[in-house]
Protein backbone atom coordinates (compact mmCIF):
# COMPACT_ATOMS: atom_id res chain seq x y z
CA UNK A 1 0.00 0.00 0.00
CA UNK A 2 1.53 3.34 -0.87
CA UNK A 3 1.27 6.42 1.12
CA UNK A 4 0.37 9.74 -0.27
CA UNK A 5 3.42 12.40 1.46
CA UNK A 6 1.11 15.09 -0.24
CA UNK A 7 -0.01 17.96 1.99
CA UNK A 8 -3.84 18.19 2.47
CA UNK A 9 -4.93 20.53 0.52
CA UNK A 10 -7.06 23.06 1.73
CA UNK A 11 -11.17 23.18 1.12
CA UNK A 12 -11.84 25.58 -2.54
CA UNK A 13 -14.49 28.28 -1.44
CA UNK A 14 -17.97 27.83 -1.83
CA UNK A 15 -20.42 28.63 -4.79
CA UNK A 16 -21.70 31.47 -2.62
CA UNK A 17 -18.93 32.98 -0.03
CA UNK A 18 -18.33 35.78 1.33
CA UNK A 19 -14.95 36.43 1.95
CA UNK A 20 -14.51 37.93 5.96
CA UNK A 21 -11.28 39.72 5.44
CA UNK A 22 -11.62 41.73 1.84
CA UNK A 23 -15.10 40.97 1.79
CA UNK A 24 -15.53 39.77 -1.94
CA UNK A 25 -19.23 37.90 -2.12
CA UNK A 26 -19.63 35.81 -4.42
CA UNK A 27 -23.17 35.78 -5.08
CA UNK A 28 -22.99 39.81 -5.70
CA UNK A 29 -21.10 39.10 -8.81
CA UNK A 30 -22.50 37.55 -11.76
CA UNK A 31 -20.08 37.10 -14.81
CA UNK A 32 -20.60 40.57 -15.89
CA UNK A 33 -19.79 42.07 -13.00
CA UNK A 34 -17.08 39.68 -11.78
CA UNK A 35 -15.66 40.21 -15.45
CA UNK A 36 -15.61 43.87 -15.07
CA UNK A 37 -13.41 43.14 -11.39
CA UNK A 38 -11.05 41.50 -13.59
CA UNK A 39 -10.26 43.86 -16.28
CA UNK A 40 -9.10 46.29 -13.91
CA UNK A 41 -7.04 44.12 -11.96
CA UNK A 42 -3.79 44.81 -13.67
CA UNK A 43 -4.14 49.32 -14.01
CA UNK A 44 -4.81 48.81 -10.57
CA UNK A 45 -1.54 46.60 -9.74
CA UNK A 46 0.45 48.65 -12.00
CA UNK A 47 -1.03 51.87 -9.97
CA UNK A 48 0.39 50.06 -6.22
CA UNK A 49 3.64 48.63 -8.01
CA UNK A 50 3.93 52.76 -9.19
CA UNK A 51 4.28 53.64 -5.51
CA UNK A 52 7.19 50.98 -4.52
CA UNK A 53 10.87 51.02 -4.96
CA UNK A 54 12.45 47.97 -5.89
CA UNK A 55 13.50 47.08 -1.94
CA UNK A 56 10.21 47.42 -0.69
CA UNK A 57 8.12 45.19 -2.68
CA UNK A 58 10.66 42.46 -2.27
CA UNK A 59 10.24 42.52 1.54
CA UNK A 60 8.44 39.73 2.97
CA UNK A 61 5.39 40.33 5.01
CA UNK A 62 4.55 39.92 9.00
CA UNK A 63 4.56 36.17 9.74
CA UNK A 64 5.97 35.15 6.84
CA UNK A 65 3.74 36.48 4.44
CA UNK A 66 4.70 37.17 0.66
CA UNK A 67 6.65 40.08 -0.33
CA UNK A 68 4.15 42.69 -2.98
CA UNK A 69 6.19 40.93 -5.95
CA UNK A 70 5.05 37.32 -4.94
CA UNK A 71 1.66 38.26 -4.53
CA UNK A 72 2.01 39.99 -7.82
CA UNK A 73 3.38 36.96 -9.57
CA UNK A 74 0.45 34.58 -7.93
CA UNK A 75 -1.90 36.81 -9.62
CA UNK A 76 -0.12 36.39 -13.30
CA UNK A 77 -0.79 32.59 -12.59
CA UNK A 78 -4.07 32.87 -11.19
CA UNK A 79 -5.05 34.09 -14.71
CA UNK A 80 -2.77 31.84 -16.47
CA UNK A 81 -4.10 28.35 -14.17
CA UNK A 82 -8.08 30.05 -14.66
CA UNK A 83 -8.03 30.45 -17.98
CA UNK A 84 -6.77 26.48 -18.52
CA UNK A 85 -9.41 25.46 -15.80
CA UNK A 86 -12.29 27.25 -17.30
CA UNK A 87 -11.50 25.86 -21.13
CA UNK A 88 -11.30 22.66 -19.66
CA UNK A 89 -14.99 23.67 -17.90
CA UNK A 90 -16.34 24.28 -21.47
CA UNK A 91 -14.74 21.69 -23.63
CA UNK A 92 -14.67 18.97 -21.18
CA UNK A 93 -17.36 16.77 -18.98
CA UNK A 94 -16.98 17.62 -15.32
CA UNK A 95 -12.85 17.61 -16.01
CA UNK A 96 -10.38 17.43 -12.63
CA UNK A 97 -8.21 20.49 -12.40
CA UNK A 98 -5.15 20.60 -10.70
CA UNK A 99 -4.34 22.22 -7.67
CA UNK A 100 -2.14 25.67 -8.00
CA UNK A 101 0.33 24.71 -5.04
CA UNK A 102 0.91 28.20 -4.41
CA UNK A 103 4.01 28.18 -2.20
CA UNK A 104 5.69 25.12 -4.29
CA UNK A 105 5.35 27.86 -7.35
CA UNK A 106 6.56 30.55 -5.46
CA UNK A 107 9.43 28.69 -4.07
CA UNK A 108 10.49 26.55 -7.34
CA UNK A 109 9.78 29.59 -9.94
CA UNK A 110 11.62 32.30 -8.06
CA UNK A 111 9.04 34.82 -7.32
CA UNK A 112 10.69 36.66 -5.31
CA UNK A 113 13.45 37.80 -7.80
CA UNK A 114 10.79 38.44 -10.50
CA UNK A 115 11.30 41.84 -12.73
CA UNK A 116 8.34 43.66 -11.74
CA UNK A 117 7.77 45.40 -14.92
CA UNK A 118 7.36 41.78 -16.98
CA UNK A 119 5.51 40.65 -14.11
CA UNK A 120 2.66 43.06 -14.49
CA UNK A 121 3.31 43.22 -18.36
CA UNK A 122 2.20 39.38 -17.94
CA UNK A 123 -0.31 39.74 -15.69
CA UNK A 124 -2.14 42.09 -18.25
CA UNK A 125 -2.03 39.02 -20.54
CA UNK A 126 -3.09 36.46 -19.00
CA UNK A 127 -5.84 39.12 -17.44
CA UNK A 128 -6.59 39.59 -21.69
CA UNK A 129 -6.38 35.30 -21.97
CA UNK A 130 -8.89 34.78 -19.36
CA UNK A 131 -11.39 37.17 -20.76
CA UNK A 132 -10.89 36.12 -24.07
CA UNK A 133 -12.17 32.50 -22.64
CA UNK A 134 -14.86 34.12 -21.01
CA UNK A 135 -16.36 35.16 -23.78
CA UNK A 136 -16.10 32.01 -25.30
CA UNK A 137 -18.94 30.23 -22.64
CA UNK A 138 -21.91 29.77 -23.82
CA UNK A 139 -24.60 31.36 -21.63
CA UNK A 140 -26.53 28.03 -21.13
CA UNK A 141 -22.81 26.32 -19.95
CA UNK A 142 -21.91 28.64 -16.77
CA UNK A 143 -23.36 26.26 -14.16
CA UNK A 144 -21.02 23.68 -16.12
CA UNK A 145 -18.83 21.40 -13.63
CA UNK A 146 -15.24 21.21 -12.52
CA UNK A 147 -13.75 19.57 -10.02
CA UNK A 148 -10.39 19.41 -7.90
CA UNK A 149 -10.82 16.44 -5.47
CA UNK A 150 -13.73 14.37 -5.92
CA UNK A 151 -16.25 15.68 -4.01
CA UNK A 152 -15.35 19.26 -4.55
CA UNK A 153 -17.27 20.38 -7.87
CA UNK A 154 -17.43 23.98 -8.34
CA UNK A 155 -19.45 25.66 -11.61
CA UNK A 156 -17.65 27.45 -14.57
CA UNK A 157 -19.58 30.78 -13.03
CA UNK A 158 -17.22 29.94 -10.09
CA UNK A 159 -14.39 29.91 -11.44
CA UNK A 160 -14.69 33.19 -12.91
CA UNK A 161 -16.01 34.56 -9.14
CA UNK A 162 -12.65 32.85 -8.08
CA UNK A 163 -10.29 34.59 -10.35
CA UNK A 164 -11.98 38.17 -9.42
CA UNK A 165 -11.95 37.47 -6.01
CA UNK A 166 -8.04 36.47 -5.98
CA UNK A 167 -7.52 39.39 -7.52
CA UNK A 168 -9.32 41.94 -5.00
CA UNK A 169 -7.80 39.92 -2.10
CA UNK A 170 -4.34 39.86 -3.64
CA UNK A 171 -4.45 43.54 -4.47
CA UNK A 172 -5.25 44.31 -0.73
CA UNK A 173 -2.87 42.13 0.15
CA UNK A 174 -0.07 44.08 -1.86
CA UNK A 175 -1.47 47.01 -0.25
CA UNK A 176 -1.46 45.90 3.27
CA UNK A 177 2.51 44.39 3.06
CA UNK A 178 3.64 47.69 1.19
CA UNK A 179 2.27 49.81 3.85
CA UNK A 180 4.09 47.99 6.74
CA UNK A 181 7.70 48.74 5.57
Amino acid sequence: MSVDHRPALPPLAGEEHVCPSCPFSYAEHDVDRASAVIVAIPTRARALFDSLDDARCRQPGPDGAWSAVEYLCHLRDVYATSTIRLHWARTEDDPAVEPMLNDLRARRFGYCDSAVEPALDQLQAHVSGFLAEIARVRPEDWGRPVHRLPDEHRSARWLVRQAAHEGVHHLRDIAEVSRRH
